[in-house]
């Protein structure tokens, strides 16, 4: 019973998978929902809505290198329409710079998450990353 559940469990996690990597637009969007739900508790932590937490912190910022870690791979061209997309014409017309944005965040992340020790720390290097994030999101994503 328990190796029937453990392979129908490995079985739709592997389907899971397969779906999503050929579908890059709901790829995007299951990554994109980690990263709101990051950033929410980011932002309650920064703004003192609840608590500081250092490791909680610290999994904002790994949620975030997760998503940068070869996010821009999942545009590829046959997802420029459908699937209700939000990804703005300009991320195929100005590929190097969507790229090069992801890179830049990466590097924000990495340091942000070295820096991050307090709340004082942690405001400060979420601030930055935040920052890119938006940036991106005002030249590539539609506004919904």
């Amino acid at each position: 019973m328990i190796r029937s559940l453990l392979a129908a469990t490995v079985l739709v996690a592997a389907t899971a998978t397969v779906v999503a990597q050929s579908d890059p637009i709901e790829t995007r969007r299951n990554i994109m929902k980690g990263v709101g739900a990051a950033t929410r508790t980011g932002t309650q932590m920064a703004k003192g809505e609840i608590p500081f937490d250092l490791a909680k912190a610290q999994q904002v910022l790994k949620t975030y290198a997760a998503a940068a870690d070869g996010f821009h791979n999942h545009f590829p061209p046959n997802s420029k329409t459908g699937g209700q997309t939000t990804a703005a014409p300009a991320v195929w017309e100005n590929e190097a710079d969507f790229r090069a944005r992801f890179d830049a965040w990466a590097k924000d992340i990495q340091a942000a998450s070295s820096q991050a020790k307090d709340l004082d720390s942690f405001r400060a290097a979420f601030g930055t990353v935040t920052k890119s994030c938006g940036a991106c999101h005002n030249t590539y994503r539609i506004k919904t």
